[in-house]
C-alpha cells in the first residue's frame, strides 16, 4: 500500500485575542496586602470582563480543534497530522463552514469591541490601562484560522547528493513513514477500544451511573471509523460492525433493564479481548 495514495498531511493553525493580562501593579498590591512576595502569585486580569461576544470566539475555537483531531490521525510531527483521503471531502467542508461560523463571530466581537471595552473601563475601575488593549484598527489582526494540506513524503529524491547519501535519505524517509502508518494504524484501533472498554466498565457495575453521551460517542466513532480506515483492515471493520450491532443499545434500555445491561456489558469484554489480539496487547 502507498500511503502517499491514501493520506495527506494536514497542519491547522488558530490564533486569537486572550483579553488577559498579566497585572504587576495588582499582583504587587495583592502581595503587600497578604505580607508575602510577587512570587506567590498572579494577578492576569480580564481586560475584558462579563462579555459573551469574546467567549463564543473561545467556545468555537475549542470546537474547531476538537474536530480536526477527532477527524486526523497522528503522523508523528508537532501539529501535523493525518488526514486519509477517504476523510478529506467530508472534513473540509464541515471545516469550511466551522471557519465561516467562526470568523462571523470574531466579526461580531470586533463590532462590539469599543462598546465593550468602554463597559471594561467602568468594570475594571483603576485597574483599567488604555496601553492593554489593541486599537479597533488592529484587534482584527490578533484573529487567524488556516489549514494547510501537504502531500504524504515518498521516496521519490531527485537530487544532486551522492548515491549513498541518497540511498540514506531514502531509507529514512521509508522508516519514518513506516512508523506514522503504523502509529496510526494503532490510534484508529485505539479509539474504537476505549469506548468499548468505557461500556464495558460501566454497565459491569450495576450501581455505576453512566450519561447517554457514553453510547452516542461509541456511535459518532463507528460513524467515522470508515473513513479513518485507511489501510482497509477488515478486522477493524468487523470489530466496527460488532460494536455497533451489539453495544448501540437505548441508553434508558441499558438504565432500567438489568439483564440487558448484564448481556451487554458481557458482549462489550467479549469484543475488547478479540480487539486485544489484533492490537497484540
Amino acid at each position: 500500500m502507498n500511503l502517499s495514495d491514501r493520506a495527506l498531511l494536514v497542519q491547522m493553525s488558530i490564533s486569537q485575542w486572550t483579553a488577559r493580562k498579566y497585572d504587576k501593579k495588582a499582583t504587587r498590591q495583592v502581595a503587600d496586602a497578604n505580607n508575602t512576595t510577587m512570587d506567590a502569585g498572579r494577578y492576569n486580569k480580564s481586560l475584558l470582563p462579563m462579555n459573551d461576544y469574546l467567549d463564543r470566539v473561545h467556545k468555537k475555537t475549542t470546537h474547531i480543534r476538537e474536530k480536526f483531531y477527532k477527524n486526523t490521525l497522528p503522523w508523528g510531527i508537532e501539529g501535523t497530522m493525518m488526514l486519509p483521503t477517504s476523510n478529506y471531502l467530508q472534513f473540509m467542508t464541515e471545516y469550511r463552514k466551522e471557519k465561516s461560523e467562526w470568523q462571523s463571530l470574531v466579526n461580531n466581537f470586533i463590532d462590539n469591541y469599543d462598546t465593550l471595552r468602554f463597559d471594561a473601563q467602568r468594570i475594571l475601575g483603576e485597574l483599567y490601562d488604555e496601553a492593554d488593549y489593541p486599537l479597533v484598527s488592529e484587534i482584527g489582526y490578533k484573529f487567524r484560522m488556516d489549514m494547510a494540506v501537504f502531500p504524504v513524503p515518498s521516496n521519490d529524491f531527485r537530487t544532486n547528493i551522492s548515491s549513498d547519501e541518497l540511498t540514506a535519505i531514502q531509507q529514512d524517509v521509508e522508516r519514518r513513514v513506516s512508523q506514522a502508518q503504523q502509529q496510526a494504524v494503532l490510534e484508529v484501533w485505539q479509539r474504537l477500544f476505549d469506548k468499548v472498554k468505557h461500556i464495558a466498565e460501566k454497565l459491569a457495575d450495576p450501581k455505576a451511573v453512566f450519561r447517554d453521551s457514553m453510547v452516542e460517542n461509541a456511535r459518532d466513532i463507528c460513524d467515522l471509523l470508515p473513513r479513518l480506515n485507511f489501510t482497509d483492515d477488515p478486522h477493524l471493520e468487523e470489530m466496527r460492525q460488532q460494536v455497533e450491532a451489539s453495544l448501540l443499545k437505548h441508553p434508558d434500555a441499558l438504565r432500567n433493564d438489568p439483564d440487558l445491561r448484564r448481556d451487554t456489558a458481557a458482549e462489550a469484554k467479549a469484543i475488547m479481548d478479540k480487539m486485544k489480539s489484533f492490537m497484540g496487547a
